[in-house]
């Protein structure tokens, strides 16, 4: 007979560790490039990300606290996605760290210009999103209290790909080595060919 923990979170879970975050894993990872007002550059990763749309396409992140991706993508109106893979993956979590100052030159990652946007992208990561911003949103609780935590969505008007990734034009997914976020304070997990399972939509 199974055992269920149940648990209503506005009165905690009785546990070690929050399990929110292991349940929804592995989760995609933002890593977002922006540009100050005063044209300082930041990067910095965001677990809470997602593609929200197809046409036109769609991205979101979400920022717990008011944090410089946020304020930099209000200021200016654009972002940059840059897609985490395992070689790029120490490089991203040291993004992860409160830097003053240009995040790009202290993590020591090369940029690269952007076609339609001004913040640059990762020179290393082999799929990046051009961004411009379509919304920025205070999440709320169900009673209506506003939250610390604010959604940022973007269309994405500019996509690089690396053409390795492409067979016959179909872009192989495994290829790029995408990592996602885990549960715990140190968990990812990498995406690889052996991993892939297919199932036929119905219909």
């Amino acid at each position: 007979m199974t055992e269920w923990h149940f648990y209503e979170p506005a009165n905690g879970h009785r546990l070690p560790h929050d399990p929110l975050n292991a349940i929804v894993a592995p989760r995609p990872i933002g890593w977002i490039s922006t540009l100050s007002s005063e044209g300082v550059r930041n990067l910095a990763p965001y677990s809470f990300f997602n593609v929200l749309n197809y046409k036109p396409p769609l991205i979101g992140f979400s920022s717990m606290g008011w944090k410089d991706s946020v304020a930099n993508a209000e200021a200016t109106g654009e972002f940059v996605w840059n897609l985490a893979t395992r070689p790029l993956a120490e490089a991203m979590n040291a993004t992860s760290a409160a830097i003053e100052g240009d995040e790009f030159a202290a993590a020591g990652i090369e940029a690269a210009p952007c076609r339609i946007v001004a913040p640059p992208r990762v020179a290393a990561s082999p799929v990046a999103f051009e961004c411009v911003v379509t919304q920025i949103v205070r999440l709320e609780t169900r009673n209506g209290r506003s939250l610390d935590q604010w959604l940022v969505i973007g269309e994405a008007v500019g996509i690089h790909i690396d053409t390795s990734l492409l067979d016959d034009g179909v872009y192989q997914t495994a290829r790029a080595r995408p990592i996602s976020r885990g549960g715990g304070p140190e968990d990812y997990f990498e995406t690889t060919p052996a991993t892939l399972f297919r199932i036929r939509r119905p219909g």
